[in-house]
């Protein structure tokens, strides 16, 4: 379009050390991202000048390849910014999982990887108070940030951008370094400055732990460089696993955490602690019950409320004595989906406990056919004992119960859990 030709020209005038990048950039040497986004497969692009990288590994590619109408304007150097806008708010159902990119004041649209009619426009025209020359933007949904929101990044101001009601809120984050991309990937929010990155908050913009870190440890494949020990796909098995209500699916295994319910974003490690700051180690056995997610550690059971981050209740951790009037220790447990009774497993014996008394009692007690589980859980299927690689299933815990043998076990693809065989 001839809008976009004017664009492209005015930023070559003020930019002509960029007009054009002969040289296929190698991110394992250190690279500052001009922008970072998923697409709506999950496949993260990284952006440096007219190249980009897709995934985790793999050479530098010219960005036109990927998105045909950049072949029209070879002579564009570089994005500002760029976003998936994956939540469907009502407002805005036609901008489900597009991308926007951004160069100077204008802003494209791609769906597919293939430009929007009518685009671009001027930034103002679909975020209105945002400003041009941006550095950085990233998606955050209601259940993170307090409503489906985008955030604008320029230098040491972030622009928090409503998107049902158009309205802007300007902060300023003096304490995070300069983002010239940032990246939402499992739920977490990263700051690219350089060749490292900080995880934030994205509500205060707060930062805990020990940062800067360098991008290549994490975010990509490069020689020599690599999570280490700590980050080594473990063995495939299990100590605990659940869904709360939200739908958000995890498993444990040792110090580290999973989410099943977010494949498209690769399936990747966390210490338990980045979520559930006040666990330290394994844990024994977790359920999810109401909005709440209860962690059973040793003798002590610690409650979280599911929201967009667990938030340990006051008064918390007790004792399982105190929470569930049994005595410890718990190898495994779960609630079935709109049930009150948490049904505990300790070696041979599942104990159900109704969730509604006060306090918590004993319903009953049932012999397992299974000698030892390691972790277990009700969903669709139905309930399932996880053992070493393998589970095994059982239509309702009823059938559970009343079982006197173990049905043909079953092993449990390795890919879904990120574990070794």
């Amino acid at each position: 379009s001839q809008l976009f030709s004017e664009t492209v020209h005015r930023y070559l005038i003020t930019h002509p050390e960029e007009t054009h990048y002969d040289a296929k950039f190698d991110r394992c040497d250190g690279v500052e991202f001009d922008a970072i986004t998923p697409d709506e497969k999950g496949n993260i692009f990284f952006f440096k000048g007219d190249h980009l990288w897709k995934g985790f590994s793999g050479p530098a590619q010219l960005a036109n390849g990927t998105f045909q109408e950049l072949d029209e304007y070879h002579h564009l150097a570089h994005v500002d910014a760029a976003f998936r806008m994956h939540s469907k708010d009502e407002d805005e159902p036609q901008a489900h999982d597009h991308i926007f990119f951004f160069l100077d004041d204008m802003v494209f649209s791609y769906y597919q990887q293939t430009l929007e009619k009518g685009f671009p426009v001027n930034i103002q025209q679909v975020f209105p108070g945002i400003p041009s020359h941006l550095d950085a933007a990233v998606e955050c949904p209601k259940r993170e940030c307090t409503t489906n929101s985008v955030l604008f990044f320029k230098g040491s101001d972030v622009y928090s951008f409503d998107i049902k009601t158009k309205t802007v809120k300007k902060k300023e984050w003096n304490h995070l370094p300069n983002c010239t991309s940032v990246l939402r990937w499992v739920e977490h929010y990263y700051c690219f400055h350089g060749n490292n990155f900080t995880r934030f908050h994205p509500v205060s913009g707060d930062v805990s732990g020990a940062y800067p870190k360098d991008a290549r440890h994490y975010f990509m494949t490069c020689p020599n460089f690599g999570h280490g020990e700590a980050h080594r796909k473990p063995r495939c098995k299990l100590d605990a696993i659940t869904t709360d209500r939200m739908g958000k699916s995890y498993a444990f295994t040792g110090s580290m955490y999973i989410r099943l319910d977010t494949p498209r974003d690769g399936i990747h490690h966390f210490p338990i602690t980045r979520s559930w700051k006040e666990v330290s180690g394994a844990v024994d056995a977790v359920f999810s019950y109401g909005d709440n997610m209860y962690i059973i550690q040793g003798g002590q059971i610690y409650i979280y409320k599911s929201a967009a981050h667990y938030t340990l209740i006051e008064g918390y951790p007790k004792s399982v004595t105190e929470e569930l009037g049994i005595q410890g220790p718990v190898d495994a447990a779960f609630v079935c989906a709109d049930q009150h009774v948490a049904h505990i497993i300790q070696g041979q014996k599942m104990i159900d406990i109704d969730l509604t008394a006060t306090p918590r009692a004993v319903k009953s007690e049932a012999s397992l056919p299974i000698h030892k589980v390691d972790a277990a859980t009700c969903d669709s299927e139905g309930v399932k004992l996880f053992v070493g690689p393998e589970y095994y299933l059982y239509q309702t815990p009823k059938v559970l119960a009343v079982s006197k043998i173990s049905p043909v076990a079953q092993k449990f693809p390795p890919r879904i859990f990120g574990c070794e065989d």
